[in-house]
């Protein structure tokens, strides 16, 4: 399955480009690079050379896809297990 904007909840985040557009943190808004790493609660964006560990729950993020399509999504939506969440599929809440 293709990464889609509707689809990219369930999909494997590591390897994608990301930004995080806005954040409780404000030393984090503004921060981009590859999804180097994926907990059920953060996201480690390298940058640089360097490694950030971003809270999924308290950001949202831009997601620039494959296709070159930029999406963007509340970071509760991922609040997971990588892998529990890349398997729900039909009513899920993250479809």
């Amino acid at each position: 399955m293709a990464v889609t904007p509707e689809t990219l909840t369930r999909h494997e985040l590591v390897g994608l480009d990301v930004r995080v557009a806005s954040a409780s943190n404000p030393d984090l808004v503004g921060l981009e690079g590859e999804v180097v790493m994926e907990t059920t609660r953060t996201l480690g964006i390298e940058t640089g050379g360097r490694v950030s560990h971003v809270p999924k729950d308290s950001a949202t993020f831009e997601w620039t896809l494959p296709s070159g399509e930029v999406v963007e999504t509340a970071g509760e939506t991922l609040l997971a297990r990588p892998a529990r969440r890349t398997e729900h599929k039909g009513d899920s809440k993250w479809e």
